[in-house]
């Protein structure tokens, strides 16, 4: 059974969905949609989160269960080897996985990564460097791409 669990972040009211054993997503959300059910990982989640927009975070330390196909589930991982303030194309990626062809599926297993920021989507860009679509919107990835600029290397 998954519950929800609600906080209020400098990017807006943050949900997290999350079993018994593991975080399963994570979104902003306009207003709350669900009954508020805290609980001793969420309360985890939103204490890294904090810590991450704080710049004293740099690697989330938390169990993660996120559900997709097998692919998803590699480009998810390829995803949380991206060092902090760095950036990967979504080729490289692709490379990565060991399927140099499937920019444009990691570029749809990216868009679909329910746990974004933990799993950290937003460093990847397009050819170029290219700011692409973000689930948290545009600005959303920008903003965050700048806060690990700031802070990385601390």
């Amino acid at each position: 059974m998954i519950h929800y669990a609600y906080d209020s972040t400098q990017f807006g009211l943050i949900q997290v969905g999350y079993t018994d054993q593991a975080l399963v997503s994570l979104k902003v959300v306009p207003t709350q949609e669900s009954l508020n059910c805290p609980s001793a990982l969420s309360d985890q989640v939103f204490a890294q989160l904090r810590e991450y927009f704080d710049g004293r975070r740099q690697v989330f330390d938390l169990p993660c269960a996120p559900q997709g196909t097998p692919f998803q589930q590699q480009v998810w991982a390829a995803l949380q080897q991206i060092p902090y303030g760095e950036t990967k194309t979504y080729q490289e990626i692709a490379t990565a996985i060991g399927n140099p062809k499937a920019s444009r599926a990691v570029g749809a297993a990216n868009g679909r990564n329910p746990i974004w920021i933990v799993v950290p989507c937003h460093r990847v860009v397009g050819a170029h460097g290219a700011l692409t679509g973000y689930a948290g919107g545009l600005e959303m990835k920008q903003a965050l791409l700048a806060l690990e600029r700031k802070y990385a290397g601390q």
